[in-house]
């Protein structure tokens, strides 16, 4: 019986352990809406900003963030450097090289540009219209980030 007993605990704490954010593309964001309205986050980093990366390695790897993210928003990680076109609210947005091997997506540029200056990291916020409702361009702790998703659930 003890061991039955442990098996079962063990195997319930890998499995809760191991819950990971759904993070989705802008291409499925119209079809997920039409089933459930939801806001979308948008995360827009790069693979240089040091607050970028430690908001992945800590606030995006809390179990609790990750619970809400999945279960009340739509999540969208998008690299602001990325080079692939991208389909969003029937609009082709595309990479601007702005030098050598250096650039910006047009997308990260229409979601993440504040006071006409983008500032990584970035967390824009859509409403189901696929409307800005918020920006926010600084690290986020988990305990901060989840204090605005409250904010935003309301």
């Amino acid at each position: 019986m003890k061991k039955l007993f442990l098996i079962f605990f063990f195997f319930g704490i890998t499995s809760t352990a191991f819950c990971q954010l759904k993070s989705i593309s802008f291409e499925e964001v119209d079809s997920l809406q039409q089933i459930q309205k939801r806001k979308i986050i948008i995360f827009i980093h790069t693979d240089w900003c040091q607050f970028c990366q430690r908001m992945k390695n800590t606030t995006f790897k809390n179990q609790e963030i990750i619970e809400k993210l999945n279960s009340d928003f739509y999540f969208i990680d998008l690299n602001a450097e990325e080079k692939r076109d991208i389909m969003f609210n029937n609009q082709t947005f595309k990479y601007k090289p702005s030098g050598n091997n250096v650039g910006v997506h047009e997308l990260a540029l229409q979601l993440g540009t504040m006071n006409n200056q983008i500032v990584y990291p970035v967390l824009c916020v859509l409403n189901e219209r696929n409307e800005i409702v918020l920006q926010y361009n600084s690290y986020l702790s988990a305990k901060d980030f989840k204090l605005l998703l409250e904010k935003l659930r309301e």
